[in-house]
């Protein structure tokens, strides 16, 4: 048995290098599906708490993707730490709020004006804060964000 093992370990190891190779980093995956960029409701407003925050999703060094939040009063930076896109262009992310200690999961979808809304929202755990395109504390559908130019 051990030597059987030991035959397909060279095989084993390519077949993984490969399949890791081919995998497309956060940041790739979230530029090829354009979501590069500051993000608003209203860019002609400055960032605020009650009228809207600015998100900005940057590369960094190392290819590197981070959601930089401006609220106006105050400010964060929180990792991408995966991403992908399902079969309905959903941009599904991970990311992990230092600030918070706490690691969330966002669903996004791309409108067909160029806008993007959040379509969920969760906790690891499963708590949601948006599900099904509607925020949980009130049942209102969740607001569209547009691109600013930079």
């Amino acid at each position: 048995m051990n030597a059987c093992v030991a035959r397909l370990l060279p095989a084993i190891a390519l077949f993984a290098g490969a399949t890791a190779a081919s995998a497309a980093t956060v940041a790739e995956t979230a530029s090829r599906w354009g979501l590069i960029g500051r993000w608003s409701l209203d860019c002609r407003i400055p960032p605020d708490h009650d009228r809207g925050a600015v998100l900005s999703y940057q590369i960094t060094g190392r290819n590197k993707l981070v959601l930089h939040r401006d609220f106006g009063d105050s400010e964060d930076n929180a990792e991408v730490i995966a991403a992908d896109i399902s079969g309905d262009n959903q941009l599904n992310l991970r990311i992990y709020f230092p600030q918070l200690r706490q690691t969330r999961e966002l669903g996004l979808t791309r409108l067909p004006d160029g806008g993007i809304r959040a379509i969920y929202n969760r906790t690891r755990g499963g708590a949601y804060s948006i599900k099904h395109g509607r925020i949980t504390a009130t049942g209102q559908p969740t607001p569209l964000q547009f691109r600013c130019g930079d």
